[in-house]
């Protein structure tokens, strides 16, 4: 048993013998179980702080959960300042991510005599279907600006099962692990926000001869992240061997907020609909022109490519939908940081007042509808009209006011589709 150093006496050259400090700079010292060894305060409470970053930093009840967790309705009206649009998607995330934080609250108990006092509130994981350019990645960047936790967006394109050419399914925690400042107790009351996930569906309904490292493989290496475990990440990323030191993160109070396109399941679900329909002449006709996207089932998306043990930790599924001309107008102006406003701040700080006439809004929305970039494609049509404005006016001082009108639209068009064209091939791509 260790003893102080006033214990076990000594001589006057009585050191650490960690850190070589004299027994008069050092303080208190305190002796091993071998003469001549000791150690001293500052040392004890170093080691004490490296033990406590290997077993995950600060034990549960005193992570960083957010202390005033906002009602369903006021995540809503967030929301709305940000994202036009999706009304039942916002109103469905709104009460998911309330729920999820409120369950992580210290004060969520109901006291011993209650009949649901031993009632555990497990996370529910969300879905979000849909097409590009509608919304899904700005909809949970702006639910953890509403919250104020960190957040973190990944690929899942470039993941791959441990031992291929790719990256780790853990690398998705290292990023949010960078995203919250190093800090272990605040990445595990996080968000990230897992964007293809469509992309590593399985190619065939039937089972491979071959080995699907990025497809199932991956899909399997999410599950135990997913639902809540304590995983072992590298602290810079990377591939992990036996003797590399690594960080415990717990998953179970992290959010995951998965995203894709999943082209074709509308034809799924046409196909399903189509099928439990009544044939004959007194059979009610059902509409098969739009999206079904809205009336998904789990056995669509596993008839998609997804394995039923992926689809259940994803309780709460929710599809958005195509952004209309309207919208796409909105999208515009509406938003706190929507392109006109970026636009009409970077020319102020020049002194010039810019505007932008109804129809020349129109007519950006109508070239996005047609080219089926949504709110995606805006910004590059806006970047090729601005071109020349950008360039010519910041250097014209008697240039006060600036008016973009339907004719400077319609004379860039060409230029604009162009540009359309290779956003669309970058996307896919």
């Amino acid at each position: 048993m260790a003893t102080s150093r006033g214990e076990r006496g000594g001589g006057d050259r009585t050191q650490c013998s960690f850190c070589g400090r004299a027994e008069r700079a050092a303080g208190r010292l305190v002796a091993g179980p071998t003469p001549g060894l000791f150690i001293c305060d500052a040392c004890v409470q170093l080691c004490g702080h490296m033990l406590e970053a290997e077993k995950g930093g600060k034990p549960a009840a005193a992570r960083p959960v957010p202390q005033n967790v906002p009602k369903p309705h006021e995540i809503y009206t967030f929301l709305n300042e940000y994202v036009v649009g999706q009304e039942h998607v916002k109103k469905v995330l709104s009460v998911a991510v309330h729920n999820h934080y409120r369950r992580l609250q210290p004060n969520n108990s109901l006291g011993d005599g209650h009949a649901l006092a031993d009632v555990e509130i497990e996370k529910s994981n969300v879905l979000l279907l849909g097409p590009t350019g509608t919304g899904k990645t700005l909809l949970a960047r702006t639910l953890a600006r509403c919250l104020n936790v960190p957040f973190s967006i990944s690929d899942a394109t470039t993941l791959t099962e441990a031992g291929y050419v790719g990256d780790d399914v853990e690398n998705i925690l290292v990023r949010l692990f960078q995203a919250a400042d190093f800090s272990v107790a605040r990445a595990e009351t996080g968000i990230i926000y897992v964007d293809e996930i469509d992309k590593i569906a399985r190619r065939t309904e039937n089972v491979s001869l071959t080995r699907d490292v990025s497809g199932e493989g991956v899909q399997q290496g999410l599950l135990k992240i997913l639902e809540g475990t304590v995983a072992s990440v590298p602290p810079q990323g990377g591939r992990k061997h036996p003797q590399q030191e690594t960080i415990k993160i717990n998953t179970q109070h992290i959010l995951f907020i998965c995203g894709g396109a999943f082209t074709g399941l509308d034809d799924i679900i046409r196909r399903r609909l189509s099928s439990s329909s009544a044939l004959g002449f007194g059979a009610p006709l059902r509409d098969n022109k739009g999206s079904h996207e809205a009336q998904v089932q789990p056995e669509d998306l596993i008839k998609y490519g997804m394995i039923p043990e992926f689809v259940g930790r994803l309780p709460v599924v929710t599809a958005l939908t195509p952004l209309s001309e309207d919208d796409l107008v909105r999208v515009l102006v509406e938003p706190k940081n929507c392109l006109i406003r970026q636009y009409q701040k970077l020319l102020a700080l020049d002194g010039v007042d810019l505007t932008f006439t109804d129809s020349a809004l129109r007519e950006l929305a109508r070239l996005a509808m047609r080219k089926g970039t949504g709110a995606r494609g805006l910004r590059a049509m806006l970047e090729t009209v601005m071109l020349d404005v950008m360039f010519e006016v910041p250097q014209r001082k008697n240039v006060k006011t600036f008016r973009v009108t339907r004719n400077m639209v319609q004379a860039q068009r060409a230029t604009i589709e162009e540009g359309a064209e290779n956003a669309v091939a970058a996307a896919v791509a």
